[in-house]
């Protein structure tokens, strides 16, 4: 438990933050622009709100200063003090009205700005991460970039909604209020501002602490979300050897974790209100002192003291909203770093601009379906090689077996040939193009792959063999009956409309392949590729899969995949590989007479059966 603890607490390392923040901030704005009469009207609220919310202090100090006699506007001077007191109560209900209307419309085009920027964002991101290469999975947990799709895209619609345009209100009103104030008396309006420095200084390195702690939160609230769903997953494996308290235990440490980081989140969050209140009443202590003072002095009005006591009030609800919305605005830097990351992440396979179209013949065409490596190297990872110099052609029609023990490399020639991943040296040809001058969408109709595991998508059964693509009814039961899953088909409850949970769980391993064997034969490969297509079929239904298989590599290209030697007699050559390099190659009995590696393969399963 231990090591498995300290391993993943090297997961978790202290966030390197930009040097400026605000710069993220930037990436934001294309998605912005797409709402720009929002935004427009957004921030045009602003001005009237700032000036409606500093003016209400003004007109309650003229009240006052009317009760007592002492100076006031010109319009009010000469009423008198019923008509003044009802004028000026007026007034005050209409900034109050205004600032309630424009307010509502202000959050409402708000919302709709961190909604759409949101739904914006989730859907660039999701055909990111579909365009990025195999090799980014393989260094990825699935739960990390859920995390990243959902709760970090959410905080992202915080940043707008209740974050930047929320600021830039705050900070407004803040201008606005110290305006009006310097307007009044300058020397009490300039020890307000002298106070707001500090505090302003302090609330930054509390956001900053915030910051850190919050990255290091959303680290560990992706992890737990990898573990949840590797559990979910593998649930099978948990329970059959009673992993159960052990994953449990680690469930808890991770989870130890993510609270801790979430407690110091929350304890910065608080010390930031606890400052703002703490200095908000010292401010207005600050005020009745220093007003008192003036209005002893008689260079002060009461009336113009109570106006100051009510910005002493409000000018620091502000800053406390301005807290808030920044800790709104710090998750938000967090979501989108980490957002950034996958954006960011380059699309190591893609399209060239001048892409040899490959389109597909007519399977009668014999000329069609050649496949050449020349000396094609590849490594998942640096030079730790998979695949050595391999370099062979097969010829067009021609059916090949791939052998060798586990880890020849079998799979990852499949892979390469699928342009799955990119060869590190050397090159692939198809029809004597080279296949990083095919077009991916080309590529893969061109080849037909089943493999070993028949993923199944959650819908029915007819949409998992069309994948969204337009046949008619008719193409869709010939496939059924061409790969002789048609009969399956209309005995289940609905036929081709029966619904599939989800990976297909309500279908056996077998119809799940069947299935996957009607989605590629479809749409009329050139080259089909079996991947230990067979493997998890029971005897009956193999006997079903491989009349239709005899049928359909006719004409076909084939590579076959296969453990059970005794499936592959009758193809036309057996390439055997070793540690990623072609050891032998030639039919069944050519390769027995020769003694060699497949030779000792096969009669070690001779002897096993």
């Amino acid at each position: 438990m231990t090591n498995v603890t300290q391993s993943r607490d090297r997961q978790i390392k202290s966030p390197v933050l930009p040097d400026n923040d605000w710069r993220l901030l930037l990436r934001l704005l294309p998605y912005a622009r797409r709402s720009g009469k929002l935004f427009f009207i957004s921030f045009g609220l602003l001005v009237p709100l700032a000036i409606a919310n500093a003016i209400q202090p003004l007109i309650i100090g003229q009240a006052i200063s009317k009760i007592r006699n002492e100076t006031t506007w010109d319009f009010v001077r000469d009423l008198s003090m019923l008509d003044g007191l009802n004028l000026l109560t007026l007034i005050l209900m209409g900034t109050v009205i205004i600032r309630l209307i424009l307010t509502a419309i202000q959050g409402y085009t708000a919302q709709r700005i961190g909604q759409q920027i949101t739904a914006d964002i989730r859907n660039d991101l999701f055909d990111r991460v579909t365009s990025l290469a195999v090799r980014f999975f393989d260094r990825t947990p699935v739960g990390k970039l859920i995390t990243r799709l959902t709760s970090d895209v959410e905080a992202l619609g915080d940043v707008f909604t209740n974050g930047a345009i929320g600021i830039v209100s705050d900070l407004l009103s803040i201008f606005v209020m110290i305006y009006y104030m310097f307007m009044l008396q300058w020397q009490i309006a300039t020890m307000l501002l002298v106070m707001m420095i500090p505090v302003a200084a302090l609330v930054i390195y509390f956001q900053h602490e915030y910051r850190k702690a919050n990255y290091r939160g959303r680290e560990e609230l992706s992890l737990l979300n990898s573990m949840v769903q590797e559990n979910v997953v593998g649930i099978n494996v948990v329970q059959l050897f009673r992993r159960e308290k052990y994953n449990a235990e680690l469930f808890r440490t991770i989870r130890d974790r993510y609270v801790k980081e979430i407690d110091k989140t929350n304890f910065h969050d608080s010390a930031v209100s606890a400052t703002l209140e703490w200095i908000s009443l010292v401010a207005i202590a600050g005020v009745l002192w220093m007003g008192g003072l003036m209005v002893l002095d008689k260079t002060l009005e009461i009336g113009t003291l109570a106006a100051f006591i009510l910005y002493a009030q409000r000018l620091f609800d502000p800053l406390r909203q301005f807290a808030e919305k920044f800790t709104a605005i710090q998750a938000g830097f967090t979501a989108v770093e980490r957002i950034n990351d996958i954006l960011n992440e380059p699309i190591e396979i893609k399209d060239v601009d001048d892409a040899q179209r490959l389109h597909l013949t007519h399977i009668d065409s014999a000329a069609q379906g050649e496949i050449c490596f020349e000396h094609v190297w590849f490594a998942y990872n640096d030079d730790d090689y998979v695949i050595r110099d391999l370099d062979f052609t097969i010829k067009p029609g021609e059916k090949i077996a791939l052998v060798g023990p586990t880890g020849a490399g079998k799979s990852s020639i499949i892979r390469l040939l699928c342009r799955l991943y990119e060869p590190t040296k050397g090159r692939i040809l198809v029809d004597g193009v080279d296949i990083k001058n095919i077009t991916q969408a080309e590529l893969r109709r061109y080849l037909g792959v089943i493999l070993q595991d028949g993923f199944l998508f959650a819908g029915d059964v007819r949409t998992n063999i069309t994948l969204g693509e337009d046949y008619t009814e008719a193409e869709i039961v010939e496939a059924a009956k061409s790969t002789n899953i048609d009969r399956f088909i209309t005995q289940l409850p609905q036929g081709y409309d029966t619904k599939l949970r989800e990976r297909g769980s309500n279908l056996s391993a077998g119809q799940k392949q069947l299935i996957a064997f009607a989605r590629s034969i479809i749409r009329n490969p050139r080259i089909l590729v079996l991947d230990e297509a067979t493997a998890s079929l029971d005897v009956g239904t193999e006997v079903l899969v491989q009349d239709a298989l005899n049928r359909l590599i006719i004409d076909r290209t084939a590579i076959i995949i296969a453990h059970r030697l005794s499936t592959i007699r009758n193809v036309d050559r057996i390439f055997v590989l070793k540690q990623g390099t072609l050891v032998e190659s030639g039919s069944h009995e050519l390769l027995l007479q020769q003694g060699g590696l497949y030779a000792s393969l096969y009669q070690l399963q001779m002897l096993g059966t």
